[in-house]
């Protein structure tokens, strides 16, 4: 007589099929969370310092007027560190037109360090019924002038430049107190600057 098989009961049957149609389980990937780059620290810039050249120094106002006529000039310094001794200016006229009244101007400041004067303090300089150190010749004005010499300015009148001349002008500075110097100079005719080479007849000037 045949065996009969036993049957499975339907509850094994539900376990088994679903364990037979389920896969293994995937494990979940740890996601990482990308890190942010360091950003380096920027050094420090360096704190500008200030140089000599960044120091504009004693200034003058820009003349109202300007004069076509060409001249040449040279600035020499005569004056040694913490001692006086003088500045010479040499201007040429280029042309052949008279200069009325060439003017030499620096800003009157100039004198609490530098004291600048045409010529020294001296009897043979006063004039009969004169006062001390006037010439016909020259003038010397600190501004505001008559002029029109502008605040703040000191004019020395040097007379006229002929055609063709040249004038050597000598110009004394005492030393008023230590140190260096950087100033302003304007060479005019009258209150209008002259040319020079296709320029103002502007300068600066360093005294040690």
């Amino acid at each position: 007589m045949p065996r009969k098989r036993a049957l499975a009961s339907p509850l094994a049957l539900v376990v088994a099929l679903l364990v037979a149609g389920c896969g293994p389980i995937p494990s979940p990937t740890a996601s990482v969370e990308p890190s942010p780059e360091a950003t380096p620290t920027p050094e420090p810039s360096p704190t500008p310092q200030p140089s000599p050249s960044e120091d504009p120094g004693l200034t003058l106002p820009t003349p109202l007027t300007s004069d076509p006529t060409a001249i040449n000039y040279t600035v020499t310094v005569e004056l040694e560190a913490g001692a006086s001794g003088r500045l010479v200016v040499v201007v040429s006229n280029l042309t052949q037109e008279m200069v009325p009244e060439l003017v030499l101007r620096w800003p009157t400041a100039v004198r609490e360090t530098i004291f600048l004067a045409p010529f020294e303090p001296s009897t043979q300089r006063i004039r009969e019924s004169g006062d001390p150190l006037r010439q016909d010749w020259t003038s010397w004005v600190d501004g505001p002038g008559e002029r029109g010499e502008p605040a703040g300015t000191t004019s020395l009148g040097w007379g006229p430049l002929l055609p063709g001349g040249i004038l050597t002008i000598p110009v004394l500075a005492t030393r008023v107190a230590p140190g260096p110097l950087t100033f302003d100079l304007q060479i005019l005719n009258g209150e209008a600057i002259l040319t020079s080479n296709g320029g103002a007849a502007w300068t600066q000037v360093t005294v040690p």
